[in-house]
């Protein structure tokens, strides 16, 4: 063998553990914060600011009256799959249903916490503005019907798979009181719950409002 072939394929040689630690580490990545999808019509950060400013600002109502019962979820959206189960599918990686719907396999990444589950059972669908939160801030007046569209709404970005115990601590609390542990979620959050306000014509606490003018403003 030549004196360049020799050199060629000796530089080859440290070429390559440099390129499989390289390769190795955006694996790793992909790993910890895989990919997962939005949900739909979430508004660019001029366009929430704008929704927020719309916003009614009014003292939060009372929860007297109120049940989860009083806006039916989860509804059947096509064949043997309902709302939870449509979300589990849309938001998951490699989904896989059984003839029920009920999802038997997949990976599912919480944007709350960073965590990836993957059993359905460690995963919560949350509605990013609450329902009993909704029910002070002006769902108390609607008509179950329309409750039971708002609590089932696949067409904006009020509903998102997360970690169950997260959704949990969040419980019926507005962003002045809870938020999302990883704060480089803030921003989108902020989008989500003013653009579901916004749209189902929900009023704001001026406490709620300022957090979210602050969140919006990591954007």
């Amino acid at each position: 063998m030549s004196t360049v072939n020799k050199a060629a394929r000796f530089t080859a040689s440290l070429r390559l553990p440099a390129f499989s630690l390289l390769l190795a580490g955006v694996l790793a990545v992909g790993l910890v914060t895989p990919a997962q999808a939005a949900p739909p019509n979430i508004p660019s950060t001029s366009t929430a600011l704008a929704e927020l400013g719309a916003l009614r600002v009014a003292t939060e109502g009372s929860t007297s009256g109120y049940s989860r019962d009083l806006f039916p979820h989860w509804t059947t959206v096509s064949g043997a799959c309902n709302t939870r189960e449509t979300v589990l599918k849309r938001d998951g990686t490699s989904v896989v249903t059984d003839s029920s719907c009920a999802a038997t396999s997949g990976r599912w990444y919480s944007p709350y916490d960073g965590a990836t589950w993957s059993a359905a059972s460690d995963v919560d669908i949350d509605h990013i503005v609450p329902l009993a939160e909704a029910w002070r801030s002006g769902a108390s007046s609607w008509t179950t019907s329309r409750r039971q569209s708002f609590a089932n709404d696949l067409s904006g970005p009020q509903l998102i798979a997360v970690t169950d115990n997260v959704n949990q601590a969040k419980g019926d609390q507005d962003p002045a009181l809870w938020k999302p542990p990883l704060s480089s979620y803030w921003c989108t959050y902020a989008k989500m719950w003013t653009r579901t306000k916004y749209k189902w014509g929900l009023s704001v606490n001026s406490a709620e409002k300022s957090a979210l003018q602050s969140m919006l403003g990591r954007c």
